[in-house]
């Protein structure tokens, strides 16, 4: 009996069992660990999405909606909070405050919005561990923070194949109107007595168009005849790509992806297209027919983001053009900057639409966008 007891304790039959045992505990621990480093791993990055997109949220509604509107019921905070909210970190939503959302300035002006999201143990929602508690830690703390600004646009793509005067500073027949009519030449070229004065962006005091103050702004809109220079009067324009009437049309009904810059030169069309125009823009209405302008709140009002039937114009320099006229310069038109533009109908020839708030696109291969330029550009920047 007593050599079978000194036996079975020389006997090494299943110590296998043992080691896989431990080591299997072992590889269990681990993987449980490496499965709460990838959810830290992949809550970070579901919370820097949720900050990236409240930031550029916040941003898109400054720009769009109200820019000095900065208060906490104010629509750059609320879709900046929002759109936080809507992204969710490890399947609840993070926590953002409106003092979460602060502006701070950047290098062309108060045109930054910054967003900081929590998933913390400050804010009573911190990511519980799994492997965590074994070692201490049951819970670990998520945060992000992103900052998006709303920059000047130094180009702008889709722009129509027709172009109205920007605006200038009405000297012959104050205030400058809808109706008012450019004069700052006589048919001899000498500038009129009471000259009406147009500043181009980027020098200082810049007469045209401003996305703030002429935000809902009807225009009515026809084709110009002669040399006249109107708010309402067009001038349809040759773009790059092609020609004839069909192209023409194609360009107001879709988008003309050639990347154009202030200062472009615009070769008037030598053919008649108020028909070509008519029907584009018949085709825009109809890509979104229910559409509407909100008087209430001052904006599109539409199902689809953004509206076919918004679009930019671009804008020429009426000084450039009545002053070309008298001394016989071809190229007649240049583009002096753009306007968003809201078709609202048609009637006959007559076009009528808002101004609104438009995108445009930061070319890094061109300078730097002017003082004064009307669409921006939305771009995370931190």
């Amino acid at each position: 009996m007593w050599k079978k007891f000194v036996n079975l304790r020389r006997d090494e039959r299943g110590m296998s069992f043992v080691f896989i045992g431990l080591g299997f505990m072992a590889f269990v621990a681990a993987s449980t660990l490496a499965i709460d480093v990838g959810m830290f791993m992949t809550a970070r990055s579901q919370a820097q999405n949720a900050a990236d997109a409240g930031a550029l949220a916040g941003a898109t509604a400054l720009a769009f909606n109200s820019f000095d509107d900065r208060t906490t019921g104010g629509p750059a905070v609320q879709s900046a909070i929002n759109t936080a909210l809507g992204n969710s970190v490890i399947g609840a939503s993070p926590s953002t405050t409106p003092a979460d959302v602060t502006f701070p300035a950047g290098p062309t002006g108060n045109n930054r919005v910054k967003v900081n999201v929590f998933r913390t143990g400050a804010r009573s929602n911190a990511i519980p561990t799994l492997i965590g508690p074994l070692f201490g830690v049951p819970t670990v703390n998520i945060d992000a923070t992103a900052t998006a600004e709303a920059s000047p646009a130094n180009a702008m793509t889709c722009v129509k194949p027709f172009t109205i005067p920007d605006r200038w500073t009405e000297k012959n027949d104050p205030p400058w109107t809808t109706d008012s009519s450019f004069d700052r030449y006589d048919k001899k070229g000498n500038l009129l007595p009471n000259a009406d004065v147009y500043v181009p962006p980027g020098q200082p005091g810049y007469s045209g168009y401003d996305s703030t103050r002429d935000k809902g702004l009807l225009l009515m809109i026809r084709a110009g005849t002669g040399n006249n220079v109107a708010p309402s009067m067009y001038y349809s324009w040759d773009m790059p790509g092609g020609s004839g009437a069909s192209f023409y049309r194609d360009n107001i009904a879709n988008c003309n992806t050639t990347l154009m810059h202030i200062g472009a030169e615009m070769t008037q069309e030598p053919g008649n297209m108020v028909g070509p125009t008519t029907q584009g823009i018949d085709d825009l209405i109809a890509k979104d027919p229910n559409a509407y302008w909100d008087t209430s709140k001052n904006e599109v009002h539409t199902a689809m983001s953004p509206s076919p039937r918004v679009f930019p114009i671009p804008l020429y320099d009426p000084e450039y053009f009545q002053s070309g006229k008298m001394n016989g310069r071809n190229a007649t038109l240049k583009m002096a900057n753009w306007i968003g533009f809201f078709v609202e109908s048609r009637n006959g020839n007559n076009v009528y639409g808002r101004i609104t708030p438009i995108l445009g696109v930061v070319d890094n291969n061109a300078g730097p966008a002017p003082t004064g330029v009307f669409p921006v550009s939305i771009r995370l920047v931190q």
